[in-house]
Parts: C-alpha cells; sequence; structure tokens
C-alpha cells in the first residue's frame, strides 16, 4: 500500500531512526572540513600575558601628564623589545621601552603609544622620544585573556572546521582534533538502460549521472561516498547488491526501481529484507515515491531515478540523517524567505520543491527558478542553490510573491522544518 505522508512527517521517521555516530582523532592538518566531535575550550588564556597590539614605546603613563602639542615630554628611551623577548628589567619614570607588535608589556609601564604619534632622536649617545599628547594608563594594551579566557567554550561540537576554526585550535595547541567518523554511505545505481560514464551512448541507454551527483552531495554533507556501481534491472541482482552495500556501510542509498513499473524491484527487496518500511510514498514533486526502510541499525534510501528528483530526495531526508550521525542539532535544511519572480498558476495538490539560483537584486533576496520544472531534467541542477517551496493544495503562486526557500549550500542547519 502507498500512501503518502507529508515531508515533515518524512524527515522526523528518517531522524527517529538516527543514531550518532563515532569519534576519532586526525592531526590539524587533515581536520579541514570535517566535523568537530567535541566542544573545544580554551587550553589557556589569549592572550597569555599583557601584549602590545601595535608597535610604539611602552611608558608609565603618568610620565606624560604634561605633555601637549606645544609642551612635548621626552623620555629616555632605555630598550628595544621584540615579539618574541622580554623586558627584563623594572621601567623607570620618564623611561620608555621601545616594543614590538605582540610584545609582552615590559614591568613597570602601563601604556603604549604608537609609533606614528612619537619622534625618536639621539643626543649625547642616548636615544630620546618625543611625545606630545597625554596617554591614559590601560591604553594600548591587550590584556590576559581579553581574547578568550582558559575553559571557556570556542567550538561546540558538531562545527565544521573553517580556516578560522584551524586558526584556534592550533592557537590552543591542538595538534590531533577530535572529529566525528565520516558516516559511509553506498550509492546503489539501478536500471538496465544505464552505461558507465566512459562508454559510448548507444539507443535507449543513458549515462550514469545519478551515481556521481550524490558522490560529490555526499561530500558536501561531509559522508564518505562508496559507489557500488550499476545494477541491472532484476530482482536477484538488485537483492544481492544491497545485501552487500549493508555490509559496507551506515547508509544504502539506491537510485531508481522505487515506482509500481514491472521492473521496479526495490519494495520487493525491502519484504525480503524484512525491513522496516518509514514511508514509500510522500506528498511532494518532484520525488513522490522515494522510499526508506530501517534493517537493524542500517537504513536504506530508495530514491527516484529521475536527476532532479533524485537529488531533491537526498537533500530532504538522506543529508539530515547524515547531519544526525555526525553530531549536528540543526539536521533541518536551513530556510530563508525571498521573492518569487516566476508564476507558477497551476494548482498541485502535493508540496513542490523547485530548483532555484537564490541572490540579491535591489536589497532584496530573490529566488529564480532555473530551467524546466520536471524531474527528469538535469540542466536545472547546474545553477541550482536552492529549492522554492510551494504548498500543495493552493491555488498557485504569481511572480512578485514570498515564499520560503531552502538552502542547499549552508553548512548550520535549522532546528526545525518550515
Amino acid at each position: 500500500m502507498r500512501k503518502p505522508i507529508q515531508v515533515e512527517e518524512a524527515i522526523d521517521r528518517v531522524l527517529e531512526k538516527s543514531y550518532e555516530g563515532e569519534i576519532e582523532y586526525v592531526s590539524i592538518e587533515n581536520s579541514f572540513h570535517r566535523v568537530l566531535g567535541q566542544d573545544i575550550t580554551a587550553t589557556t588564556d589569549v592572550p597569555g600575558f599583557d601584549r602590545s597590539p601595535y608597535d610604539g614605546y611602552a611608558v608609565w603613563a603618568a610620565s606624560t601628564e604634561a605633555a601637549s602639542a606645544s609642551n612635548p615630554v621626552v623620555l629616555e628611551v632605555v630598550g628595544t623589545q621584540g615579539a618574541d623577548s622580554v623586558w627584563k628589567e623594572s621601567l623607570k619614570p620618564f623611561q620608555a621601552v621601545k616594543i614590538m607588535t605582540g610584545a609582552a608589556i615590559p614591568e613597570g609601564a602601563n601604556a603604549v603609544i604608537m609609533k606614528e604619534l612619537t619622534q625618536e632622536f639621539r643626543k649625547d649617545g642616548k636615544t630620546y622620544v618625543q611625545i606630545k599628547r597625554k596617554v591614559e594608563a590601560g591604553e594600548n594594551i591587550s590584556r590576559i585573556g581579553e581574547d578568550m579566557k582558559k575553559g571557556s567554550l570556542l567550538i561546540e561540537k558538531g562545527t565544521v572546521i573553517t580556516p578560522g576554526i584551524s586558526a584556534v585550535l592550533a592557537t590552543f595547541g591542538y595538534h590531533y582534533v577530535p572529529v566525528m567518523k565520516s558516516p559511509k554511505v553506498v550509492v546503489i545505481a539501478t536500471g538496465s538502460e544505464l552505461l558507465e560514464v566512459y562508454k559510448p551512448l548507444e539507443k535507449g541507454k543513458i549515462h550514469n549521472s545519478n551515481t556521481y551527483m550524490l558522490q560529490a552531495q555526499i561530500f558536501r554533507a561531509h559522508g564518505e561516498p562508496i559507489l557500488y556501481g550499476i545494477v541491472k534491472d532484476t530482482f536477484q541482482n538488485v537483492f544481492q547488491a544491497v545485501t552487500k552495500a549493508m555490509q559496507m556501510a551506515d547508509i544504502i542509498i539506491t537510485t531508481g526501481g522505487v515506482s509500481v513499473g514491472d521492473f521496479d524491484y526495490i519494495p520487493k527487496v525491502y519484504e525480503h529484507l524484512q525491513a522496516q518500511v518509514l514511508f514509500n510514498k510522500i506528498g511532494m514533486r518532484p520525488g513522490s515515491v522515494t522510499s526508506a526502510a530501517v534493517v537493524g541499525n542500517k537504513i536504506l534510501f530508495g530514491l527516484s531515478g529521475n536527476p532532479s528528483a533524485c537529488y531533491v530526495g537526498f537533500e530532504l531526508f538522506v543529508r539530515p540523517y547524515i547531519r544526525a550521525m555526525l553530531g549536528q542539532k540543526n539536521c533541518y535544511l536551513k530556510r530563508a524567505r525571498a521573492i518569487l519572480t516566476k508564476d507558477f498558476l497551476k494548482p498541485n495538490p502535493f508540496t513542490r520543491f523547485v530548483r532555484a539560483k537564490l541572490s540579491y537584486h535591489d536589497g532584496k533576496l530573490v529566488a529564480d527558478p532555473i530551467g524546466r520544472d520536471k524531474s527528469n531534467i538535469v540542466s536545472s541542477l547546474i545553477h541550482t542553490n536552492s529549492l522554492i517551496v510551494l504548498p500543495g493544495g493552493s491555488r498557485g503562486f504569481q511572480a512578485g510573491s514570498e515564499v520560503n526557500v531552502l538552502l542547499i549550500e549552508d553548512e548550520e542547519g535549522a532546528s526545525s522544518w518550515l
């Protein structure tokens, strides 16, 4: 029996069967774009000492009390301190230490004046600096812990590691980084009409595009794709492929064979596996025949063989499951509101997910549908960065209407559906 359920219910059924994966440690060099497996805390104060944010002169502020443009104060420069050294003497009144960016503030100094505001000169074999304004105590000093305090939470578990996060990890000495193991996802392309990408086309045949599209989507979702290859349309072939794939991965994706045709064997495979079918029809276009089932701790997604429907099915259902395995709190696709640029006047009982390009025009976020809105159209995916959501049961939508859009290239996700 195929009774359609709503998209939100289908996603929730998938997430109810999810579980969090394991943690592994990788070198910081290999951690970029991985997902953090633990909260990251500050192991020290940053800065770890009072330091200068500029090149200039460290002074005792009271020595400049009377300084003005007409009455400059002259201080003796008693030394120079680089970022890699520490001034070991105590600064006395009317003395200054020439200091470099990042260097520790010398004992006795309580302010720094920027080099651009001073004039250095030599007299009688000594170095002096002329200051033409009063310097306040604490001026231009980066205090201990001003940036980050020891023990404070820096980055939450489930966060994707960016270049900025790599800098923070290195700052606190995280040579080995706790990350979530990437869920293994097998992709099985079913269909006797499919050809390997390197083979010349024949009449009645098509190249296997879904496998490589899904491979890229899995990488984008921080999973580890395993390409099983093409499986011919016989029950035995498909059943053996799925059974073998279940020994190889956490998630099994099949493309094609999910409808009710003579060569659609995925429902029969689920039956023979004694799988718990989560759903086999969804009130959506494209991809209404998208299905999901569970055998033990393995989940099987039956996606449409039509490229656009396959693409949408992955983003709506597989990607949230991968996010859950990666310990991410926000498993749903992030959404936004945008202005629709094209009429969709034909009523539809099912919710439509229209491939679109999201961009800003005149300060407003606009969603521009791409190509023909048919499930077998591949070209519409070239510039797709979002999905326009057109709820079912409506009378249609006019250009200029404000609609919900789902952000495909976003890393943050959302904690709930629309």
